[in-house]
């Protein structure tokens, strides 16, 4: 992991099309901003799991089983 220490209005690059920029700090919270292209989803963590285990328990057995009687 790559720690970064920035100020209001400073940003970082990945990958020369992602831009990440700190618009607000207040207390313990930190506001960001994301630039990226539209194919590129960007998800809050808690968000992306509970993504992956709704994926995870579509490609259970019964949910396979039940595509097979379909076709």
């Amino acid at each position: 992991m790559l720690a970064l220490s920035r100020k209001k209005g400073e940003a970082l690059v990945i990958n020369n099309n992602i831009e990440i920029t700190i618009l607000e700090i207040k207390g313990d919270q930190v506001k960001i901003g994301i630039s990226a292209p539209k194919e590129v989803p960007v998800y809050r963590k808690e968000v992306y799991l509970q993504i992956q285990e709704a994926n995870k328990e579509a490609m259970t057995a019964d949910s396979l089983a039940g595509l097979k009687d379909f076709f």
